[in-house]
Formats: structure tokens, C-alpha cells, sequence
């Protein structure tokens, strides 16, 4: 007859057991399907990033060619858009 000892062993050898195979599986799904995932997010993450700078900087270049053709136009802009931020500050 098995002692009380003997019984607990093997309940934890079985649960130690079950608790790697549980392991192994995770690491799988980790691997086959996590990993890929987060790699992708991050390759679209990327591109869009890039393609907000891209879109920033044409933006930049064209408004820094409409300020050289029409300088006096960008200095009233600039002036306007100072004395409407000075007096949302005031409030």
C-alpha cells in the first residue's frame, strides 16, 4: 500500500510535469504566433512613422517656398497669428 508521501509525490511530479508541457506550450504560441504579431505592428508602425515625416517635411519645404515668393505675405500671417495667440493668452 502507498503511503500518504508516496501519493503526494506523484501528484506533484504529475503537476511539475503538466506545468512544463503548459510552459513548452506557451513558448510556443509566444513564438509562432506573439512574436510575428508584435514584429508586424512594429513594421506598420514604422512605415506610417516614416510617412508622417515624409508628408511633415514636403510640408515644411513647400510652405518655406511660399514664404521666399511672398515674404510680406508669411510676415502679416505671422503677425496675425501672434496677436491671436497673445490674446487667447490674456484670458
Amino acid at each position: 500500500m502507498a503511503s500518504t508521501y508516496d501519493t503526494a509525490r506523484r501528484f506533484g511530479d504529475d503537476a511539475q510535469s503538466e506545468i512544463a508541457a503548459l510552459r513548452a506550450k506557451v513558448e510556443t504560441l509566444m513564438g509562432e504566433r506573439v512574436t510575428p504579431a508584435l514584429s508586424d505592428a512594429a513594421s506598420r508602425a514604422e512605415a506610417a512613422a516614416n510617412a508622417g515625416y515624409a508628408q511633415m517635411k514636403d510640408g515644411a519645404e513647400r510652405l518655406g517656398d511660399r514664404v521666399k515668393e511672398q515674404p510680406l505675405a508669411a510676415l502679416g500671417i505671422a503677425a496675425l497669428a501672434g496677436f491671436m495667440l497673445a490674446s487667447l493668452i490674456r484670458r
